[in-house]
């Protein structure tokens, strides 16, 4: 099968790989459909590493994506071949005492596609657990069902923020994971939202999603914080009132984060950081499937899987306007 791999800081190859296998028990294997570009595969892209995970032998990269169920071990109940479906690309080992406790995204021994040094979905064909794959219907097409992903990463960050009704609600950084969080913090019950993010086009969608433009001086009851720069988390710092609460998404680059101590402290501020997500997907389908959250609006560019290496390069340079770049099958 064709698969894109990266071998080291923006080498991306389209190679020829031995396909997946037949699956295993509890296991089915999935063709892949469409896979979303996110800002986390950038950072490997980029660096070779994410936070303190370094790229050691290459790899498939890709963890927003959908596809078709192929075929399906054995004790697999809810699946059959020829069923769409979203993947959560956390594996979880279910077992330990973090996933025990209900924290399965936190989980000791989590695998996670595309995360080295588990291959990902810029493939055309990936074997996964069965208990990752959520039937999507007919309304969701393939791109929005990649899209799942994200999605439930701004619901379990605004399930962190405890938004209340009429709370006014901050967003820094208006990528696709910025402008999903307008989105979620509206549903929540968000008053007014704000958003900041230097690049004017990612704005402007944020404006038709309901977020009014940060100005100097605005003081809001939560952030969401979703931009990669250690500025953004200062910011958040300074913007939030007393008592207010700040909830940490974006991945910073140099893997560290800073912020004014007495500020934050003198706030008496709650500061928490947002982990992937756990238990989102069912409800990620119900919003869009009612039309409460709109995904196909974030997409922006497509490419086929041989112009990965391409697609990669427009999101780590924000060539052409872009938001959200799908790779389609």
């Amino acid at each position: 099968m064709l698969a894109a791999r990266l071998h080291g800081p923006r080498d991306i190859r389209i190679e020829c790989v031995p396909c997946p296998g037949k699956p295993g028990p509890g296991e089915v294997l999935i063709r892949i459909t469409a896979t979303g570009i996110c800002g986390s595969d950038l950072h490997t892209y980029l660096d070779g590493r994410i936070g303190d995970t370094v790229l050691k032998a290459p790899l498939i990269l890709g963890h927003e994506f959908a596809g078709v169920v192929e075929a399906v071990g054995k004790n697999v109940k809810n699946l059959r071949p020829g069923m769409r479906v979203a993947v959560d690309p956390a594996q979880p080992c279910h077992c330990c005492d973090l996933c025990e406790r209900g924290h399965p995204h936190l989980c000791r021994r989590l695998h996670f596609c595309g995360l080295y040094p588990d291959d990902g979905s810029l493939a055309e064909f990936i074997r996964v657990p069965a208990k990752t794959c959520f039937p999507v219907p007919k309304t969701i097409d393939d791109a929005s069902a990649a899209l799942l992903e994200p999605l439930g990463v701004a619901l379990h960050a605004t399930t962190l923020a405890k938004i209340r009704d009429g709370d006014r609600v901050a967003v820094l950084g208006a990528g696709p994971i910025g402008l999903l969080l307008i989105q979620t913090a509206k549903l929540a019950g968000a008053g007014e939202v704000f958003v900041s993010d230097p690049l004017a086009w990612r704005v402007k969608l944020a404006r038709r999603f309901g977020a009014r433009p940060l100005v100097d001086k605005t003081e809001v009851d939560v952030v969401l914080e979703a931009a990669w720069g250690a500025e953004a988390i200062e910011q958040s710092i300074e913007i939030v009132r007393p008592a207010g609460r700040v909830v940490l998404v974006g991945i910073p680059s140099e893997d560290r984060c800073a912020f004014k101590h007495s500020t934050a402290r003198r706030k008496g501020l709650t500061v928490l950081f947002s982990r992937r997500m756990k238990h989102t997907y069912p409800r990620a389908i119900q919003l869009v499937t009612s039309g409460r959250v709109d995904l196909s609006s974030l997409v922006t560019h497509r490419f086929p899987l041989r112009r990965a290496a391409e697609a990669l390069a427009l999101c780590a340079d924000y060539q052409d306007k872009v938001v959200k770049a799908v790779i389609t099958y």
